[in-house]
């Protein structure tokens, strides 16, 4: 469950709408009343939501929006004339007055949406430094110049290694390396 994070310039409103995620079980981890605030907030999480008012005393939301560190997203709460008055890519926005279960709805498609992402993000290969990319070679060198293996065996080995410990390609290239090398 991602880190939700909310801003309102009167903290009663922030500290309502705190006590109504956390009875649905989300983490709230702070309410803030001004955008300074908000930033040095998030600056130690990874991830996560800031729901939050139009106007800080010492921010408006957009500047608080090109602010966001990277892997959160916020959810406007604000009057009609307010969310339609800019158009921002990403920002989602509830307009008020608004009902419970519009805030914990939307926050359950943010969640998905930030699930899905998780799942794409790892499923796509991860791409290696030239560095990393030459110890892997070099290692799949000496295991074919030593064992007499092809290319494509080198690699193998190399991954089914990395499989049964549970380490990356690299630092079992590293291993063999250090290991052949010493012989």
């Amino acid at each position: 469950m991602n880190n939700i994070v909310i801003a309102f310039p009167k903290k009663e409103a922030g500290l309502n709408i705190r006590k109504i995620l956390a009875q649905s079980g989300y983490n709230v981890v702070g309410v803030y009343t001004t955008g300074a605030q908000v930033l040095a907030g998030m600056s130690e999480l990874e991830n996560g939501v800031l729901i939050c008012g139009s106007r800080f005393v010492d921010m408006m939301y957009t500047e608080l929006y090109d602010y966001l560190p990277p892997g959160f997203e916020m959810v406007l709460v604000a009057s009609h004339a307010t969310v339609m008055e800019k158009e921002i890519n990403n920002l989602v926005s509830i307009v008020m007055p608004f009902k419970i279960h519009e805030l914990l709805q939307t926050l359950e498609m943010m969640e998905e949406r930030a699930s899905r992402l998780r799942r794409k993000k790892r499923r796509m290969p991860k791409t290696r430094s030239n560095e990393d990319e030459e110890l892997l070679t070099k290692a799949k060198r000496l295991l074919m110049e030593r064992n007499q293996l092809t290319e494509e065996e080198a690699h193998h080995y190399v991954q089914k290694r990395s499989m049964e410990s549970g380490t990356g390609l690299v630092e079992v290239a590293q291993m063999i390396i250090s290991l052949m090398e010493d012989v």
